[in-house]
């Protein structure tokens, strides 16, 4: 199998997308974000780019995990969150 890029030119036409406005963006074929959507979207700006991270088996109650799971994409890394706020609190008071 080949490693080489598909392509190495761009077919963007950035000249032209430097010169449009925000007007001038069709985003007629998106949805309209709710306020509940918004309630509940995760901010990740200013995150470290990477960490190291290890794999582990981890006994969880199911019900725990299927609440997770049922969050929908990203569960794994909620879950991280979680634990580090968790460590990084207790790491405070001790």
């Amino acid at each position: 199998m080949s490693r080489k890029p598909t392509s190495s030119k761009s077919e963007t036409d950035w000249n032209r997308l430097d010169l449009m406005t925000d007007k001038d963006i069709d985003l007629s074929d998106l949805p309209e974000i709710t306020p509940e959507q918004f309630a509940t979207a995760a901010v990740r700006q200013g995150l470290p780019k990477s960490r190291s991270k290890s794999q582990v088996t981890l006994r969880i109650d199911s019900d725990v995990l299927a609440w997770f799971k049922s969050q929908g994409k990203g569960y794994q890394t909620q879950i991280n969150k979680l634990l580090r706020a968790y460590m990084e609190a207790h790491q405070s008071q001790g």
